[in-house]
């Protein structure tokens, strides 16, 4: 249970890892090991705190004036359904007061994440300045952007021109549009939870948190890690 201690990672993704080294332990005796610990310290790694809610999906009317030249996400190629490389998804990490600092891309078909804070604020002009800073030195491998219709990301056309690609926003009120980048906030929460101070967190610990992130087995990627897919592109 080292992994779950040290790296936060969740039962089947340890067992997923082990079974790539020929060690059999069904994920279900890890949670089963989680559960029968008094102490409460092994639960506290997971994600959920094996606490589990269901979403129900609303379909609602997009009416969104605050945009100007709002490209839909109907609009978008039907082959940057993330199994491209270069398809990416934008948002920003809310804290205490409401308050946006850390901002985040995340890749859709290796769920390779970058964060860093926000130098400039949330104004459309800082946000797209460290949109394009994330995403420049991979900017031969941008195709498409995705994100949310928040009037921090006006300055949309700015981030595409840089980078050579167009911005896509989604529908209002359906976040599985870019289920990338909200599977993303949901790993990035473990360590910036909601309410949390942000003025406190420093960049290093910022950097730290993507790293770990990016170093966390996924079952879509044969319990590969983001990094090691990354750099097997790259390669």
């Amino acid at each position: 249970l080292r992994l779950l201690r040290s790296e936060d990672w969740s039962p089947r993704q340890i067992s997923g890892c082990l079974s790539l080294r020929g060690m059999c332990i069904s994920h279900e005796t890890i949670y089963a090991r989680i559960r029968s610990d008094g102490s409460g310290e092994l639960r506290s790694h997971c994600r959920h705190g094996l606490k589990y809610r269901r979403h129900i999906r609303l379909r609602r009317k997009t009416k969104v004036r605050n945009i100007p030249d709002r490209v839909s996400i109907h609009d978008r190629p039907p082959e940057a359904d993330g199994r491209r490389f270069g398809d990416w998804e934008m948002d920003l990490i809310v804290g205490k007061g409401g308050r946006s600092e850390p901002g985040a891309v995340c890749e859709r078909s290796r769920n390779y994440l970058l964060m860093r804070r926000l130098p400039h604020g949330k104004s459309p002009e800082g946000v797209a300045y460290a949109a394009i800073s994330l995403l420049l030195p991979y900017r031969k491998n941008v195709r498409t952007i995705t994100t949310d219709n928040g009037s921090e990301f006006r300055d949309h056309r700015k981030i595409a021109e840089k980078l050579n690609a167009t911005v896509y926003f989604a529908d209002s009120y359906a976040p599985w549009q870019k289920e990338a980048i909200e599977n993303a906030n949901k790993l990035i929460r473990q360590y910036m939870p909601k309410g949390a101070d942000f003025d406190l967190l420093t960049d290093e610990f910022i950097h730290s948190v993507h790293l770990k992130i990016n170093r966390r087995p996924r079952e879509k990627l044969n319990f590969s890690t983001p990094k090691d897919e990354l750099f097997k592109f790259l390669s």
